[in-house]
């Protein structure tokens, strides 16, 4: 069984996360998203990693398997994105994506974050079910805060009360 790590992001890792993102997108969604489209992709430091934010990749053998960004949005509130792990690595075996969000948990809960907001489509089936696990309830978008940064692609709404 693979070794997997979980480090913070840094520079090296960018194009190891855009090959990892922009086939899932794609490939397994068909959603005709590029990473020019994804001004966050190429700004992983500024966008994600200030105030409470941060971004966090998932590696087997030195590549990036997986990858989810925290965004601080304000008001001790945060925003969930860039949730993706590459198809061999999914799956509770593994655990790559329970893994990233336990990261993710323990960093929002060190820096006194109060509520993670997501935002996913339709189409991210396992995605939900993930989601719900782990105590994150379905939302309408109406209850989303004002500085939520809702995606085109995004259709249902996620929150989780940071405890």
């Amino acid at each position: 069984m693979p070794k997997i790590l979980i480090t913070p992001f840094s520079d090296a890792d960018q194009q190891g996360v855009l090959d990892v993102i922009l086939p899932i997108q794609q490939r397994e969604f068909g959603i005709p998203i590029t990473g020019a489209d994804q001004p966050d992709l190429t700004n992983i430091p500024e966008f994600y990693q200030s105030g409470t934010g941060g971004f966090w990749v998932a590696r087997s053998n030195g590549d990036v398997v997986g990858t989810v960004g925290l965004k601080d949005i304000g008001s001790g509130q945060t925003a969930l994105r860039k949730m993706f792990v590459a198809a061999p690595f999914r799956g509770r075996e593994l655990g790559v994506a329970g893994k990233l969000l336990d990261m993710l948990l323990a960093h929002a809960r060190a820096k006194g974050v109060a509520e993670i907001f997501l935002g996913t489509t339709d189409k991210f089936l396992a995605a939900h079910r993930f989601y719900e696990k782990r105590n994150f309830r379905e939302l309408p978008k109406a209850g989303l805060p004002k500085a939520f940064p809702v995606m085109a692609v995004d259709s249902k709404f996620y929150v989780l009360s940071v405890s």
